[in-house]
Formats: C-alpha cells, structure tokens, sequence
C-alpha cells in the first residue's frame, strides 16, 4: 500500500466535485478524479499532478450507474493509487421543468440512477476495498437543500436527494462497525447549477450569508468530514447553505 491515502470524488471534472478533489490534493491525499466525460477528468488531474507531482492523481472514465464499470474503477483506484481510504459521492442529475403530472418515467429513472443508484453502487464498491484493507475509512454524500423542502419546478432530483439522507444513515449504521464513516452534506445553489458549466449571474441566492456559495464552501466542509478531526461524526447530514432554509430560499 501507499503511504499516501486514496480519495474517490465521483462527478469531479467540474463545480463541486472539482474544488472537492483539487481541496483534497492539498492534504496529500491522492485523487481518483471519476467522470463520465473523460476530457474533464484528465483536466482536473493534470492540475492535481502539475501541483503535487506524479502519483497524486488519476483520471478515470466511469458510468458510475453501471455496477461492473465502478467495480473496475476502484479496482483501477486501487491498482494504481494503492488503495482506498475515501470516497465523496458526488455525481448528480436534475430533471427541470416538468412536474408529477409529465415527467415522464425513464427521466425519473435516469436522475435516480445518477443520484441514488451511483451512491448505492460505489460505495457497495469502496466499502469493500476499506474493509479488506482494514484500517477504517470516511465517506461523503452530496445532498441538496431540495432534499428537505422539494421544488415546484422539479420532482426526481428533490425526490432522489430525500432518498440520500435515509442512505446515508443506514450505511452509517451498518458501516460502522468496520471503522467507515458516513456522512452528508447539503449544498444550496453553490457555483454552476446541476449538470451545467456557467454560472448565471441573474441566479438568485438569497441567504444569510449576503453571497452566493462558491464550490470551494462546500470542499471545505467535505474536507473536515473526512478527517480524523470529525473522528465522531457519522450519520450526519449536515447544511451548508449559508442559512439559505431559514430564509425560505432553499428550494
């Protein structure tokens, strides 16, 4: 093994999922950058490797729905990085627009593939790995403020990061005895929306904070999560919203 440990950041050729890995690398963590587009993963690695040199990042090309392709992305993590010690579930879809009375079902599957399935199959994937090495290990789930409240203007991505927060407890619990950790955290509005690259400067945030979230607040907190300093945290969802729920603006 390596005596560097090993992060998996799933969806991290952009927004959240970026900052989180480049914020890890920084910890002398090394990086699994998992993507669908393989041009975005290799991206962020080379950052990462332009920083802190060869062997602090990899670039993987993964489905993460697809059970046999993350089976060989940690398997690939593991052979080149030297194991598994993290994994930051963060991949995620949205349906936009339509509501319970036209969305159509494959649309609903597919966010639920993305947002829960992906969750579900490469922690299955990563806990095995953290087990047999033995030596415990921290997960985090990315939620969304729309898990609490729901959305007028959408109905599978509320639904299927509602689901996270009950996944997220029972891997807590049935983890737990193997030293793995497993916790949440619920962004609101941080950078780009889901699934697209610009930020729209006419996007309203309003919140308690006075600005918008930028991904680097939601790295940050991730970052802790994972480290021996919350040594006692697990089954945790935990806000970070700028207080954006209190003023009604989560949704």
């Amino acid at each position: 093994m390596s005596a560097r440990r090993v992060a998996i950041v799933t969806g991290a050729g952009r927004n959240i999922g970026r900052d989180i890995a480049l914020t890890l690398s920084h910890q002398d963590i090394a990086v699994a950058v998992i993507d669908r587009d393989g041009a975005l993963a290799v991206a962020v690695a080379k950052e990462i490797t332009e920083i802190h040199g060869e062997g602090s990042a990899l670039a993987i090309t993964c489905d993460v729905t697809d059970e046999t392709e993350v089976q060989a992305m940690v398997a690939n993590t593991v052979d080149v990085l030297g194991g598994v010690h993290y994994l930051v579930n963060n991949v995620a879809a949205t349906d936009r627009g339509a509501t319970v009375l036209d969305l159509s079902l494959s649309e609903w599957n597919r966010i639920f593939e993305i947002c829960v399935t992906s969750t579900f199959v490469c922690t299955k994937w990563a806990a095995r790995q953290m087990v047999e090495q033995g030596a415990g290990g921290a997960i985090v789930n990315i939620g969304s403020t729309s898990g609490y409240y729901g959305r007028a203007n959408a109905l599978a991505y509320p639904t299927a990061k509602s689901a996270l927060f009950g996944l997220t407890k029972s891997m807590a619990i049935q983890l737990g005895p193997h030293g793995i950790r497993v916790n949440l955290v619920a962004p609101n509005r941080a950078g780009s929306p889901v699934g697209q690259d610009e930020i729209n400067p006419a996007r309203k945030t309003p919140n308690l904070i006075g600005r918008a979230a930028q991904p680097a607040d939601i790295a940050h907190v991730v970052r802790f999560l994972l480290s021996n300093e919350a040594g006692f945290v697990t089954g945790a969802d935990l806000l970070v919203d700028g207080g954006a729920l209190l003023v009604g603006t989560g949704n």
